[in-house]
């Protein structure tokens, strides 16, 4: 595609929102230097945000550019896409109001990044409009957040490190909280995203069966799934993620089989805690949670009533500054694999990896401080390092989008670490 001279880099659209709001505070310094504005359906709550984040960074944002563009009139979100380079998208849930913005930025030819975490959006979206975004030179690339900045690119970190071939890799998530805890630290916005997403998942089958319509060679041996409540590292009891981690994963290597003839990892993922007491008390807001998503009745409860059935852990006002601060998380990997390298990656190694090593990413704020730096970041990178990208465009994972940029070297220059913990012959 051919540059197109616009007025912006980048636009902030959903600014008014949880996450929008503190994307545009971390924007302040991530998009120092570059031309962004802010866009959303009202200004007089665009202006109220540039305040409120500018009184807290102590920055006048009052020149902050101002585009107006609502999800429900699909002509102002193409005129919104015309006016910059890149939108980040904190408009959610992204299955209610995501599709509305890519077909925009289709249009107007305007690249695009978001931080969903739903796989049938995700995958939906990739098998609705790769192959469109790739003949116009149009990189979409979603779950730029939390999800799954730090298990994507954490896994192409283990890779870069391990210097053979990784056969499978285990991910463990622990998040820790320093001070006093709070409860409604969870934002209605990402309890409904939740709420969307595991109502769908039926519909994930499907979308795969038309999107991964060839098959990739299976890795040998096959990593077993754990016990479903089980001991890791550290003396920690984990129980399997059921956020997008694993499905972006596996896009993100099985993109780069098909376009570098890599040999695929296997992946599986998990989130631990430090007591016992905690994993009870998870798996029972959970098996409720399970139980009532099935219905349309028992959705409408979730989203009405999120504190309750939360426990409190839900609020429409999200956590405080200082809960959000007092988050730690942490992500340790665990890779497995050969240090010889057979070159094709349909052969089979005729005996087990004799390879281990064991990686790390931490960062604060994992859900409104990381995943906004993220986010950024991701956006910045396609403007300044697009020819270290692959091909021409279209949807992609963050993996497979930005493997071989500097995205890991920013990301530890704004807050992350992306670190070797130990490593070992088998």
């Amino acid at each position: 595609m051919t540059a197109i001279a616009r007025k912006l880099d980048v636009i902030i659209f959903g600014a008014t929102g949880f996450t929008g709001k503190y994307t545009v505070y971390e924007g302040i310094k991530i998009l120092a230097g570059m031309k962004w504005g802010v866009a959303g359906r009202s200004r007089t709550k665009l202006e109220a945000t540039l305040t409120e984040m500018g009184r807290k960074a102590n920055t006048d944002l009052s020149t902050i550019p101002i585009v107006l563009a609502d999800v429900d009139d699909q002509q102002s979100l193409v005129q919104m896409a015309r006016e910059c380079s890149v939108i980040v998208n904190c408009c959610g849930p992204y299955r209610l109001f995501g599709e509305q913005v890519i077909r925009a930025c289709l249009e107007a030819g305007t690249h695009h990044v978001d931080v969903s975490g739903e796989p049938q959006f995700l995958e939906g979206m990739q098998l609705k409009y790769h192959n469109e975004a790739s003949e116009k030179g149009i990189y979409l690339i979603s779950a730029c957040g939390f999800d799954s900045i730090p298990a994507d690119m954490g896994t192409i970190f283990l890779e870069q490190q391990f210097d053979g071939v990784v056969n499978s890799v285990e991910s463990y998530l622990f998040t820790k909280v320093s001070g006093k805890r709070e409860l409604g630290g969870i934002h209605y916005g990402t309890w409904a995203s939740a709420v969307h997403a595991i109502a769908n998942m039926k519909e994930v089958g499907a979308i795969r069966k038309e999107l991964f319509k060839t098959k990739v060679p299976e890795p040998e041996p096959k990593l077993k799934e754990r016990s479903t409540i089980h001991k890791s590292s550290g003396n920690k009891w984990s129980l399997p993620f059921l956020g997008a981690d694993r499905s972006c994963v596996r896009r993100t290597q099985r993109f780069l089989y098909e376009t570098e003839n890599k040999r695929p990892l296997q992946m599986k993922a998990y989130i631990s805690f430090g007591n016992l007491i905690e994993v009870i008390a998870v798996t029972f807001v959970g098996a409720i949670f399970w139980l009532l998503v099935k219905t349309t009745f028992g959705q409408n409860l979730l989203l009405n009533y999120p504190r309750l059935f939360s426990f409190g852990m839900v609020s429409h006002e999200g956590p405080s500054e200082e809960a959000m601060n007092n988050i730690h998380f942490s992500m340790h990997f665990e890779g497995r694999g050969w240090e010889e390298n057979l070159g094709n990656p349909n052969e089979k190694y005729a005996y087990p990896p004799n390879k281990m090593l064991q990686t790390k990413v931490t960062a604060t704020n994992p859900g409104y401080g990381a995943t906004c730096v993220a986010l950024l970041l991701s956006a910045k990178t396609i403007l300044r390092e697009a020819e270290k990208m692959p091909g021409r465009g279209g949807f992609l994972t963050p993996g497979a989008a930005f493997a071989k940029t500097n995205l890991i070297s920013e990301l530890c220059n704004n807050g992350f670490t992306f670190e070797v913990v130990s490593k070992a012959k088998l």
